[in-house]
Parts: C-alpha cells; structure tokens; sequence
C-alpha cells in the first residue's frame, strides 16, 4: 500500500508544487512507484511544473464523478517511468468530498509506494479535503515571518489529524540572510513550529524542467529521509 503524503502550507507562494513535484522526483529516480496528487482544485500546477500539461485526458473530477477509472487519470512522466501525475479540475465548481477523493487514491494505493498529495494553501475546505486522504504531513515554509506565521497556524491544526508524522520544509533559505541575523535558520524556524526539520532548500538551488531539478542533492536528501522513515498504514483520518 502507498504512503500518502500531504505537502500543504500555510501562505501561497512558498514552493509547495515545487517540493512535492521534486520530492516525487527524487523518490522516483530511486526506483519507487509514486503518484503526484494535484488537489488544489483552481489553481493546480503540478501538471505544468512536471511539463506535462498538455498530456492529460482526465482528471480526479472525472475519476469520482464516473466519467473514467481511477487508473485512466494518471499521467505518466515521459522522462521518469515510475512516476504519475493526477491532475485536478480548473474549472469544475461542483463540491468534491474528501470520502470521494480518498476512495479514488485507495483504490489506487495497492500499485504505489508513494502518493504525494499537493494541497492547497491555507485552512479552507481544499486544504482539508488533502489533509483527510493522508497519512503523513510535510508543512512547508518561508523564513519570511508571514509565511511563518501562516505555517504556525497550519501546524495547530495538522496535529488535530491522526498523523503518523509531520516535518518542516524549509524553501528559500539563503545562508548570508541567517549569518546577518535577518532571519532565523530552518533549526530556529524547526524550533517555533515545533515540527521535525526535514529539509532546508537553498533559494539559489538550480532548477530543470521548469521547477524540477533531478541533480539537486537537497531534494536527493528529503527523498532518502522520507523512504527511510517507517511506515504504518493509517486508516482513520477526520474528514
């Protein structure tokens, strides 16, 4: 059965489509079977970020509505064989239930090692529809205060899910910023949140494909520490 995998945040803009479409990367370069989950419904980008936009014929909308099987919406990356993307609708303003959602994933799990599902920003329903399929959480942020403030917020509330763990992606840190003192580490950042410090992404990290960069040893690290970390199935989730 996949791991399910949540990657939300609390401010828009702080790199959460590039963490998850990189970590994917990563774990897929290191011979997984991974699904990229785009369930920010409106704004998603997962398709664009992998290249692969113009590739999709269906998506999770069409999946829970009947349309097609759960299989026949995912995407195959020309580039990685192992890995998947599942695209979500622009334009559908139909409400999707996250019991919808989750049973279109399980059915997929049983083919999979990982599924990464990139929420929306924020605490509205798009981000707990995301939340309620998972069994796993990666919070990332900005050592910018706004965003850290956000993130703060997200974590209180990503504790009231069953997790079996959330850890703390730093983006955007820049090493001449901290030694100044203009803003605090991903160690301190870590420290406030009180979530587990799982990457610190250089700002000046290079990028291919758009925003994925399959050279990157930052994301190289994020993806051995996440295959590494134990994994026990959990089946109950608030909706």
């Amino acid at each position: 059965m996949a791991r399910k995998i949540v990657v939300t945040s609390g401010k828009g803009g702080v790199g959460k489509t590039t963490v998850s479409c990189n970590l994917a990367v990563h774990l897929a370069q290191r011979g997984k079977r991974v699904i990229v989950c785009d369930l920010d419904f409106g704004l998603n980008n997962v398709d664009v970020v992998l290249g692969i936009e113009h590739l999709g014929l269906y998506d999770v909308t069409d999946a829970v509505e009947g349309r097609c099987r759960p299989r026949q919406t995912l995407v195959r990356h020309p580039r990685f064989p192992t890995l998947f993307a599942l695209s979500s609708n622009r334009v559908s303003e139909r409400y999707v239930s996250p019991q919808a959602v989750r049973l279109i994933l399980d059915s997929l799990s049983p083919q999979f090692d990982f599924i990464i599902i990139d929420s929306p920003a924020g605490i509205e329903d798009g981000f707990h529809r995301a939340a309620a399929c998972a069994g796993e959480a990666i919070l990332v942020t900005t050592p910018h205060l706004s965003a850290m403030r956000d993130a703060d917020r997200v974590a209180g509330i990503l504790k009231s899910y069953r997790f079996d763990r959330v850890g703390l992606a730093v983006n955007r840190t820049r090493k001449d910023l901290i030694r100044r003192g203009e803003v605090l580490s991903p160690e301190e950042i870590a420290k406030v949140l009180a979530v587990p410090l799982y990457a610190s992404i250089p700002e000046d990290d290079k990028f291919y494909l758009d925003n994925v960069n399959p050279k990157s040893r930052t994301y190289r690290a994020l993806a051995e520490l996440v295959e590494e970390l134990p994994f026990r199935e959990n089946k109950r989730k608030k909706a």
